[in-house]
């Protein structure tokens, strides 16, 4: 196997992260889940302008912590007679949940389908931190400033785990066969959920991002994706006076302390010599799962379309 860019591909199976681990780590993520749980979703299904012959499509809002309206596109199988699996879709930074074609395939093979636009950005999900419309980017640093509880991050890992709840509640799902995907953020976001919601049985990341924020800045990588990491410190502090603080800060909503809790099976995409997400950083948070798992290695990939891996998630979802 060639070398990653960033160390060697034997070091990347034992790297266990640089990015500290928050002393109230796990009880913060269970009150988050407490004050997820005690939300009233109020749940809105509307018929999508979106047709096709073997699917049922909606624009679904629910709300979310802070009272913010998030939205998620529903894709049924019409006709179904008996109860379906599900997948839960996660899409790239600064995007959205994309074109409902895209999800025709699952919902052809007998699949619920849920894909969630991330607050504030290019979708139509609410960040009600105290702007109207999207704030694109600057999310990872989105709450800096104030107690752990604020950052952006936190409130969209919510925002996965409560779709999933959502989901898994719905008469025509089977509970125990919902899996999750996407790539980059989304990649993230999927580890995330199967943390939060253990209950998830397959969870497949490609890239994933939000991933041991300090070693990216120790490489040099805070650029790209992670560029308002380096750009935090150059406005508001450029003497790194408080930078083990900030670091801390963000170990709070950083996915590699979170993946101890996932109990679904994992299958992980990684390009390695991806400049955006690290291979480092991505096995940061794959060699914290406990649960079974494995990876399918592009070594001449960097932060690209990983030729044969949506094909692999896909015959990797069918075994729900």
């Amino acid at each position: 196997m060639p070398l990653s860019f960033d160390m060697p591909f034997d070091s990347l199976l034992t790297y266990q992260g640089l990015n500290p681990l928050p002393e109230n780590f796990e009880q913060f993520w269970n009150n988050g889940l407490a004050e997820m749980r005690s939300i009233s979703p109020n749940v809105s299904l509307v018929p999508a302008n979106f047709k096709a012959p073997f699917a049922d499509c909606f624009d679904m809002t629910f709300t979310g912590t802070g009272g913010a309206r998030v939205y998620a596109k529903l894709l049924k199988p019409k006709n179904a007679k008996s109860k379906q699996p599900a997948v839960l879709n996660f899409h790239g930074y600064s995007g959205c949940s994309g074109e409902w074609v895209s999800y025709l395939p699952y919902v052809a093979a007998g699949f619920v389908v849920a894909a969630l636009d991330c607050r504030g950005q290019a979708g139509k999900s609410e960040d009600v931190g105290g702007v109207v419309g999207g704030t694109l980017r600057g999310h990872i640093v989105r709450g800096l400033k104030g107690p752990a509880e604020n950052l952006y991050y936190r409130h969209v890992f919510l925002d996965t785990a409560l779709l999933a709840k959502i989901v898994m509640e719905m008469p025509e799902v089977d509970a125990t066969r919902v899996g999750a995907y996407g790539g980059s953020q989304g990649g993230g976001l999927t580890l995330a959920c199967a943390s939060l919601v253990p209950e998830i049985k397959r969870a497949a990341p490609t890239y994933p991002f939000l991933c041991d924020y300090q070693r990216v800045w120790k490489m040099d990588q805070a650029k790209d994706a992670y560029w308002e990491l380096q750009d935090f410190f150059k406005k508001f502090d450029p003497l790194h006076q408080s930078e083990k603080e900030v670091f801390y800060k963000l170990g709070h909503i950083d996915v590699q302390h979170l993946c101890p809790r996932i109990k679904g099976e994992v299958l992980m995409g990684v390009g390695l010599m991806d400049t955006v997400c690290p291979p480092s950083t991505q096995f940061a948070a794959f060699n914290k799962i406990k649960s079974q798992k494995s990876y399918l290695i592009y070594p001449d990939f960097g932060h690209e379309n990983l030729t044969g891996f949506s094909d692999a998630v896909f015959q990797f979802m069918m075994g729900l």
